[in-house]
């Protein structure tokens, strides 16, 4: 159902001030919108491009209800947001993603049992708990123990051969249910955004083809080269992903390419995606851009890829190799988050190339081990 758009100058609060934050909010205020930013970080990434932060835990309900009465709505750049804490709001601001969405990306179990019992694909997967009797899970090793909820970029989960290491693990599954995924032999990782618009239109951004690095994103190639097979199972997934869940804002969907051409379903992230930057400069609208716009409810153009695109992430040190390069590369879409701190393995920044000659002259620089 079409609902009044929500136009500029309103405020627009985003709870979590990291990357993803900072780069909604600077498409909101190209837009003309106000932004306010609740994260616990004094002057964190997305603060310091935005009107004004609530310095606060992201579960603190006073400080909640403070951004939600400066607020025309709400949306968050993470899904660790408490669900508890939202559900005291949903009276008094705008939440336009609503809380069934965050409900079922923050378990993954919940998750995976959203996909199966809508018909999409996904690795064999059973849950794992302290009374879980492990001479029964044979078949889903060797596999990838997770914790249900709070992990990211490769944290909360370890790869498992076999029970005994399910045992030694048992950290992640003694307090609360884990999952176990088998881990199948796949051919490519991809992605895409998807979202609707304020006119209930269904917009889906180019397939990424994603590479990693200890479980971290590493590049995004764009598009990714699959054939209209895959390419078609890819569009089916994310327009009944969109639909199911009366979409709003956009939805990152992570998946696997088996070598006979099976897509299946990997994660979902209920936010912009790390592989969908490539965006902000290779595309007409960006996916930041097409998250403000569906959850102010305003139509969106019809996505248009330029060039393709290649990005890269900057993890811990490989920031400062970057800069020291950035003299000597013009084709460089640069970007630096602002994060005070450097560690091994954290998202610092991004670069973007574009076009086949500039993707081609960067592939052995980004291969370097920086």
């Amino acid at each position: 159902m079409n609902k009044a758009p929500i136009l500029p100058p309103a405020t627009i609060g985003i709870i979590g001030g990291g990357q993803l934050g900072q780069m909604l909010a600077q498409s909101a205020k190209t837009m003309g919108y106000h932004v306010g930013i609740l994260d616990p970080i004094p002057d964190c990434p997305a603060a310091q491009v935005s009107d004004f932060q609530i310095i606060a835990a992201y579960d603190d309900q006073v400080a909640l209800k403070k951004l939600a009465n400066k607020c025309a709505l709400l949306t968050y750049e993470f899904e660790n947001v408490s669900l508890i804490a939202l559900e005291t709001l949903k009276n008094d601001v705008s939440l336009p993603q609503g809380l069934r969405l965050l409900a079922i990306t923050q378990n993954r179990l919940v998750e995976k049992n959203f996909l199966r019992a809508n018909d999409i694909p996904t690795v064999p997967f059973t849950e794992i708990q302290a009374t879980t009797d492990l001479t029964t899970v044979g078949a889903y090793l060797p596999g990838i123990l997770k914790t249900t909820v709070g992990g990211y970029d490769g944290h909360g989960q370890v790869d498992i051969a076999n029970t005994t290491m399910i045992t030694t693990h048992a950290q992640l599954y003694q307090q609360a249910p884990a999952i176990l995924e088998k881990r199948l032999a796949f051919v490519q990782e991809i992605s895409v955004m998807v979202t609707q618009d304020g006119l209930d239109q269904v917009h889906i951004w180019p397939i990424a083809e994603n590479k990693h690095e200890q479980h971290v994103l590493k590049t995004s190639l764009i598009p990714a080269q699959v054939s209209p097979k895959v390419a078609s199972q890819v569009t089916q997934i994310a327009t009944k992903l969109a639909k199911k869940l009366d979409l709003r804002g956009v939805l990152g969907v992570e998946m696997f390419v088996t070598a006979d051409e099976q897509v299946l379903v990997n994660e979902l992230a209920p936010r912009p995606h790390n592989s969908g930057h490539y965006s902000i400069e290779a595309m007409n609208v960006s996916q930041f851009e097409g998250h403000i716009r569906s959850i102010t409810n305003l139509p969106i153009a019809p996505l248009k890829l330029y060039q393709p695109a290649l990005m890269v992430n900057l993890l811990g040190e490989q920031l400062t190799h970057a800069r020291n390069e950035l003299s000597h590369h013009p084709e460089w879409h640069f970007h630096d988050y602002g994060k005070a701190q450097i560690r091994p393995l954290r998202k610092l920044g991004h670069i973007t190339v574009i076009g086949t000659n500039a993707i081609n002259h960067n592939k052995n620089w980004l291969k370097m081990d920086k």
